[in-house]
């Protein structure tokens, strides 16, 4: 399981038009199909590696992002 840590880093002007079509796009991915996502939080299979790695590529200029792997993730409430 892999844990995608991301922020949105541009200009205070560029802000709301990259966020709006970074936002669009995932929504449109199969990544929005994974249920575990918040806002800056995403949560995949090992299997869709690939995909998130290329879609957060396409944004490297605008977001900052972490990857993590993990063998378990449990709800607290």
């Amino acid at each position: 399981m892999l844990i995608y840590f991301y922020d949105i880093k541009t200009r205070l002007r560029d802000y709301n038009r990259v966020k709006r079509r970074f936002y669009y796009d995932l929504g449109k991915s199969r990544l929005s199909s994974y249920p575990w996502k918040t806002k800056s939080v995403l949560v995949v299979e090992d299997s869709a590696e690939g995909m998130a790695d290329r879609f957060f590529m396409r944004y490297r200029a605008y977001v900052e992002v972490y990857k993590a792997r993990c063998s378990s993730i449990e709800e607290i409430f």
